[in-house]
């Protein structure tokens, strides 16, 4: 299984930032799944795709204007391992199982 990477940008100024928390702003878990979830559907040349979320964990906080890079590899079709990283730092991790192109589950 090879892993690779991509870079990912969320803007120091994103809008969940304000609310998650006001004076200490972090990430919500949402924000950092969504992104790993849209990165990892345009591998496969798509816009979105329906998925499954195997399993997800949120290790570390990730602050504003922090660098991410997403680590993942194919485990079979359609199904990924992914880590979520600011620098070397493990933020969050999961697995993911997109849906099929025919609308099978994968």
């Amino acid at each position: 299984m090879t892993v690779q990477r991509l870079a990912l940008t969320i803007a120091a100024d994103h809008p969940a930032y304000a609310g998650h928390f006001p004076g200490q702003p972090i990430l919500p878990g949402v924000v950092l799944l969504d992104e790993a979830l849209l990165a990892l559907a345009a591998l496969q040349g798509r816009a979105a795709a329906p998925a499954q979320i195997k399993s997800a964990k949120f290790l570390s906080p990730v602050q504003p204007g922090e660098s991410l890079y997403l680590d993942y590899a194919s485990t079979s079709a359609g199904v990924f391992r992914f880590e979520l990283k600011a620098v070397e730092r493990v933020v969050a991790s999961g697995i993911v199982a997109f849906a099929a192109a025919d609308g099978a589950s994968a």
